[in-house]
């Protein structure tokens, strides 16, 4: 089939296995896969992320290496394989998650900033009301107007998000003197957690990133494949700082052998959302990928170059392999798993496998609606000062309405994207796949094809990221042929079908729209 050719760069192994770790922003997870693409052992160890202050999160980057080393470890032994018959290694990261260290003792300057931190909200809101911003506008609109060009508009529609790198590292380079002084000596590396991993396996004899995770930073412009010049000067960010940007299955050096005992091959870096749809085989323009994990990430494939950006879906380049380059649009909903771990937290039930026959229990929520937003909304509000909250209780107000009404925020954000996706992105949907955690609550994948009218294909495995990862590697050590090859050896476990019309839901999503616009603008600063 035509666009499915990624062939091996070297000759295919007769014998061994390919790791794929996942380093998620709530557990890291590691997968042996044999070339059937069956799971032949597997480990995994939650990530603690700490809050030092309010609206802050952050990684302690000691303690998920000491916790990578050791899943990976734990995952060969279940095995029951050496070390020395895994023939690549393939490493999905969570986004945008980022530190900086010394260039030549190898120390970092400070924890991993999550995706997830708050702390540079004022300094969004200033730039995205700043008189620059609203030149830049202006300027590339008319610059679009005569040259008809994506970039441009896409240009004239960007703003800056908390979720995105450039202002939380322009926040670290003015507030961290011990940064400021690195980068005056040439001294400070800057990475995501992909490359810190490359560098710390390698015992910095590397140090690249990908294009997938390059592109999620905000630093990246994808319609010139390069380090946007133009973000990086309007906030003084070195260019020096970046480090070179790779294709995403690839040859990247070998782990040190003091660390496994053996030099394992490191041949794919990706992130962690380009991974799962890659895993996911959504190979052609028009497949979708739905991942539910700690939060939602609605991704699809737009073909071989990036979507313009209208202020809802953004585009992405979803992996790079030799002269293929496969992009992709992507509309995110913050709080997905964590509301579900939230209401654990406070024993509204004790398994997270009880809420859907809890929730299948009730006719409906009985007027109680839930608002997801302990990390402020994303598309298509974009209002970082959101509060969580539930709204419509009553005195007969249980734990199943309460459970029922979470459920239900999470199929409706579903929703919410879906819409903005079909209004923005002008590629036909083709297929619709789930993944992630949350995917394996039926009553949720129901309501959610009940609302957007298609079909939604879940898988027999759901930890998508960490196949995509290993799919990587072994194309790129000819463990695997070819991508066709990769989607014969894809497993569904259910189709969900439209057992109701939208119609029957409109009502009820439309009093939860009113409870999400009543919580908005709630915090005068996150």
């Amino acid at each position: 089939m035509p666009g499915l050719s990624a062939g091996p760069a070297q000759g295919r192994p007769r014998a061994g296995f390919v790791l794929g770790v996942d380093v998620g922003s709530s557990v890291i997870r590691c997968h042996v896969y044999d070339r059937a693409g069956r799971i032949r052992g597997s480990s995994a160890q939650k990530v603690e992320s700490l809050c030092p202050q309010t609206g802050w999160v952050e990684i302690d980057p000691d303690v998920l290496w000491l916790q990578f080393v050791v899943v990976i470890k734990e995952s060969v032994k279940a095995a029951g394989i050496e070390m020395s018959q895994v023939v690549g290694l393939g490493i999905s990261t969570q986004r945008a998650t980022f530190i900086t260290w010394n260039k030549k003792t190898g120390k970092h300057f400070h924890n991993f900033i999550s995706w997830q931190d708050l702390r540079a909200t004022e300094l969004v809101k200033s730039w995205n009301s700043s008189l620059i911003m609203k030149l830049i506008h202006g300027s590339c609109r008319v610059l679009h107007l005569f040259t008809r060009s994506k970039r441009f508009l896409a240009a004239s529609l960007f703003t800056f998000t908390t979720q995105q790198v450039p202002l939380r590292l322009a926040w670290v380079l003015q507030n961290l003197l011990e940064v400021q002084k690195a980068i005056e000596e040439g001294n400070c590396c800057f990475g995501t957690v992909d490359t810190w991993l490359l560098h710390k396996l390698t015992k910095g004899s590397e140090y690249a990133t990908d294009f997938s995770n390059a592109s999620t930073t905000g630093l990246f412009d994808p319609f010139k494949m390069c380090w946007s010049g133009l973000i990086t000067s309007l906030l003084s960010i070195p260019l020096c700082l970046l480090p070179p940007v790779r294709d995403t299955s690839f040859n990247f050096g070998s782990v040190d052998e003091d660390i496994f005992g053996v030099p394992v091959p490191i041949r794919a870096l990706v992130a962690d959302q380009q991974s799962a749809m890659f895993g996911e085989c959504c190979f052609q323009p028009g497949d979708v990928k739905l991942t539910m994990g700690t939060g939602t990430f609605l991704d699809i494939n737009t073909g071989n170059y990036p979507q313009q950006n209208f202020g809802g879906f953004y585009p992405l380049i979803g992996w790079k392999i030799g002269p293929e380059v496969v992009c992709l649009a992507e509309g995110n909903a913050g709080d997905t798993g964590t509301a579900i771990q939230w209401a654990q937290q406070l024993d509204l039930f004790t398994d997270a496998a009880e809420t859907e026959k809890m929730a299948k229990s009730l006719k409906d929520s009985e007027g109680v609606y839930f608002v997801p937003s302990f990390s402020g909304l994303q598309a298509p509000l974009n209002d970082p000062c959101a509060c969580a909250s539930f709204m419509g209780l009553k005195p007969s107000t249980g734990k199943r309405h309460l459970v029922r009404a979470i459920l239900e925020a999470i199929a409706f954000r579903n929703k919410q994207l879906f819409e903005v996706m079909q209004r923005e992105v002008r590629v036909p949907v083709t297929t619709i796949r789930a993944d992630g955690g949350v995917c394996k609550n039926s009553f949720v994948l129901q309501m959610t094809s009940d609302l957007i009218n298609k079909d939604i294909d879940r898988p027999a495995h759901l930890d998508m990221s960490c196949l995509g990862a290993a799919s990587l590697a072994g194309l790129a050590v000819g463990f695997w042929s070819d991508k066709e090859e990769l989607r014969k050896l894809r497993q569904s476990e259910r189709v969900f079908r439209p057992q109701k019309k939208w119609q029957e839901y409109e009502e009820s999503m439309g009093n939860w729209v009113r409870a999400v616009r009543r919580s908005m603008n709630w915090y005068d600063k996150t």
